[in-house]
C-alpha cells in the first residue's frame, strides 16, 4: 500500500453498518464486570481479546484432531498436519506473500526479529556496519540488534523523532550511510500510534542495496498489510495483538533471503538426515522450525486471520479511525491532559500524562472503574526518554470491538479520577 493510499484510508469516516457493538458480542471475556462496573477494554495495543470463532478452533483441535506433525503415519497426525499447514497458508494470502515458504511460524514477533538477527545478522553483519532503526521502536526492535553490537562490533544508530513523534524520511535519508546494511523499523509505533512512512523507507534503502525488515505487531491488527506491495525483505507480527493465542508469532522473509539464512536452532523437524558425521538441513521454512511447534496456536492464528477477514481490514480501519478521532477530541476536554504522539497519521493508540498525575496511579484508580489501560514506558524507553517522560504515559488503545460507549465511559471515568489525583 502507498503512502497516498495509507493516507486516504485513515481520513475516511466510520464504515457504514459496521457494528461493533454485535461483533463485540463475539468475544466472551469482555461480558464481565471489573469492581461492579462493565469492563472497557482499552489494551489491546498489549494483546487484544480473544473471538469465540478462535477459541472454539483451539478447542475442536484439542478434542478430535490433536496429534503431532509431519512425521506421523496415522489419521490424527495427517489431520493435524494439515490444519498447521493450512494455517501458513492463511497467513501468507493475509499478508500477501508470493509463496507458503515464504512464511516461518515463531513464538512471537520478538522470537521473530531475534532469529533474524542471529540467523541472517551473525551470517551477513561484521564489526563497523550499522543497523538502523528508529527512536520509536519496542525494545524487540533494539535489544537483538544491541546484543549483535556487543558481540560483532556492530553499530545501531537510531533515526530521531521529531516532538510530535513522527519519523520523516528526510531523517531516515540523513542518517543512512554506506555502512548502513540494514533497516530495521516499526510499521506503527506501539507507545505512540505513529504510522511510520514504511514504503518510501524500504524504496529508500532498496536504493542503495540495504534490506529492510519491518515490525508489523501495531499494523496488521489495524490495517491491510501486503508485503510484496510493501517490497520488504522480512516482516514480522505476534498473533495475541491480531485476535490470536499467545505463542505463536510470524516471520515472512522473501525465499531468497530465506534460503540463505542458517538455521536458528536445532533439533526435530528441521533436519533432512542426521549422523554423527553431519547434518542437513530442510529447506525454508522449515529449517527455522525446530521442535514441536506451537500446533494449536498456528491454528487459532489461521481463526483469528479468517475472522477480521471475513469483516474486512479496510473496515476495521476505518472504525478505529473513528475512534480515535473521537477519543482525541473528549480528551481535550479534560483539564490538565496533554495528549503525548500528535503524528499526522496515526493508527489506534492515544498516549497521555495529566499534570501533577503519575501514569500508574491513573492507570490503577482507572481501573476502579472498569477501565482497563496501559501505563509505563511501553517497552519503549527510549520514547519516553526523547520526549523527557521518565514516568511513561497513560495509553488507551482500542480494537475492532470498541464503541464510543466505551470512550464516553473512560472520559467520564478519567475525570473523576482526575479530580481525585488533584
Amino acid at each position: 500500500m502507498s503512502q497516498n493510499q495509507a493516507a486516504e484510508l485513515f481520513t475516511c469516516a466510520a464504515p457504514r453498518g459496521f457494528d461493533a457493538a454485535r461483533l463485540r458480542r463475539d468475544f466472551p471475556a469482555l461480558d464481565q464486570q471489573i469492581n461492579g462496573k462493565p469492563l472497557v477494554y482499552l489494551d489491546s495495543a498489549a494483546s487484544a481479546q480473544k473471538p469465540l470463532q478462535m477459541l472454539e478452533a483451539m478447542e475442536r483441535f484439542y478434542r478430535s484432531d490433536y496429534a503431532n506433525i509431519h512425521r506421523g503415519v496415522h489419521e490424527l497426525s495427517g489431520r493435524a498436519t494439515a490444519q498447521y499447514e493450512a494455517a501458513r497458508a492463511s497467513v501468507r494470502r493475509f499478508i500477501n506473500a508470493a509463496d507458503e515458504h515464504e512464511i516461518v511460524f515463531t513464538r512471537n514477533a520478538t522470537e521473530a526479529v531475534n532469529l533474524v538477527a542471529a540467523s541472517w545478522g551473525r551470517r551477513n553483519l561484521k564489526a563497523g556496519d550499522e543497523v538502523l532503526v528508529t527512536a520509536l521502536e519496542h525494545h524487540a526492535n533494539i535489544v537483538p540488534w544491541q546484543m549483535l553490537e556487543a558481540e560483532l562490533g556492530i553499530k545501531l544508530v537510531a533515526v530521531p523523532i521529531s516532538d510530535a513523534g513522527e519519523v520523516t524520511i528526510e531523517a531516515v535519508r540523513a542518517c543512512l550511510t554506506l555502512h548502513t546494511k540494514l533497516v530495521s523499523v516499526a510499521h506503527v509505533s506501539n507507545a505512540l500510534g505513529t504510522i511510520l512512512p514504511v514504503a518510501e523507507i524500504i524504496a529508500l534503502a532498496h536504493g542503495r542495496n540495504i534490506p529492510v525488515l519491518i515490525d508489523g505487531c501495531q499494523a496488521v491488527c489495524h490495517m491491510p498489510v501486503d508485503v510484496r506491495g510493501l517490497g520488504a525483505d522480512f516482516y514480522v507480527f505476534s498473533g495475541h495483538k491480531l485476535y490470536g493465542p499467545t505463542g505463536i508469532g510470524v516471520l515472512y522473509g522473501r525465499a531468497e533471503v530465506l534460503a540463505d539464512m542458517p538455521p536458528y536452532q536445532g533439533g526435530g523437524d528441521m533436519i533432512e538426515t542426521v549422523s554423527f558425521k553431519g547434518t542437513v538441513f530442510k529447506e525454508p521454512p522449515f529449517r527455522f522450525e525446530a521442535g514441536t511447534p506451537a500446533i494449536a496456536e498456528a491454528i487459532g492464528l489461521a481463526a483469528a486471520i479468517d475472522y477480521v477477514s471475513a469483516i474486512g481490514m479496510s473496515r476495521i480501519a476505518a472504525h478505529e479511525q473513528d475512534l480515535l478521532a473521537y477519543a482525541t477530541e473528549r480528551l481535550k476536554g479534560i483539564d490538565g491532559l496533554r495528549l503525548v504522539g500528535t503524528a499526522k497519521e496515526k493508527a489506534s493508540a492515544i498516549s497521555f500524562v495529566i499534570e501533577g498525575a503519575h501514569p500508574g496511579d491513573i492507570g490503577t484508580l482507572l481501573d476502579k472503574y472498569g477501565v482497563a489501560v496501559r501505563t509505563g514506558h511501553h517497552c519503549a524507553q527510549p520514547v519516553m526518554e526523547r520526549l523527557g517522560l521518565p514516568g511513561g504515559t497513560v495509553r488507551a488503545s482500542f480494537g475492532l470491538y470498541n464503541t464510543h460507549e466505551d470512550i464516553d465511559r473512560f472520559v467520564a471515568a478519567l475525570k473523576e479520577v482526575r479530580e481525585m489525583l488533584r
